[in-house]
């Protein structure tokens, strides 16, 4: 069972503040183009977690079922848009290897349909609710593979070196963003029965979510200008072919 205080309240209008901050900023900056996957999640997260979910509660209230079902359905809805975003991250970082890139979309969508079919087969043993626990199965499963990809992400950014700072401070901030509601997935299932666990998700997920945009907003804002990877080979290549013209 949801529930809600003074300390979740604050932290969710925080977190909209800066999500409108930093969506706008995007756009202010004429920046689109690279931040294009951004903008789109930030503006689903805002659209749902701001608008949808505010209407649905003041409609229904908190207790009702209407609102629980509204909740975790658009959960599932932003960590399907999250996934989404890892692989424009992945895609990012694979700028200019295209045969890697064709790689990792293969693997990208057939870990999707993995946690698909391990979602389905888990309904296998229990019929009861079968809506209900399939959309918190998926979630969760979803939630851990995100975790795992960004993970995977980081490492492959670190070991090679790569000069887009950016990319890696955005990759972080996902990090972050996945990695407390996964611990408490994980706390909820050995601690089954006990309401502490269940409780705490609603202040880990919107604290995780304040952890994201912090660092997003440091990335967007306080770095410099990230150089395009293909300009940046470019102009590699013009420098190596200069002594052998002169």
């Amino acid at each position: 069972m949801l529930t809600v205080d003074t300390g979740t309240v604050v932290l969710q209008f925080a977190g909209y503040l800066l999500e409108v901050g930093l969506l706008g900023f995007v756009l202010l900056r004429r920046r689109q183009r690279r931040f294009i996957p951004i903008a789109i999640y930030l503006s689903l997260l805002l659209a749902i977690d701001g608008v949808g979910r505010a209407y649905v509660l003041h409609s229904y209230g908190f207790s009702s079922p209407q609102y629980a079902y509204f909740f975790w359905l658009t959960d599932v809805l932003l960590v399907l848009a999250a996934f989404l975003l890892v692989g424009a991250f992945f895609r990012r970082a694979c700028l200019q290897e295209d045969r890697m890139w064709h790689f990792l979309r293969l693997m990208l969508t057939f870990i999707f349909i993995l946690v698909l079919g391990v979602s389905f087969f888990s309904l296998l043993q229990n019929y009861h609710n079968l809506f209900s626990r399939f959309i918190v199965e998926f979630q969760q499963n979803l939630y851990f593979t995100c975790l795992v990809l960004t993970t995977l992400l980081y490492i492959l950014l670190q070991r090679r070196g790569s000069s887009d700072e950016e990319l890696i401070l955005l990759v972080t901030g996902m990090g972050i963003q996945f990695a407390g509601p996964a611990a408490n997935f994980a706390l909820v299932f050995l601690t089954p029965g006990q309401r502490f666990a269940s409780n705490l998700y609603t202040y880990i997920g919107p604290l995780c979510t304040l952890g994201m945009l912090l660092t997003w907003s440091y990335a967007v804002a306080r770095l410099p200008e990230a150089v395009p990877m293909r300009a940046r080979a470019g102009e590699v290549a013009e420098m190596a072919a200069a002594p052998r013209q002169a």
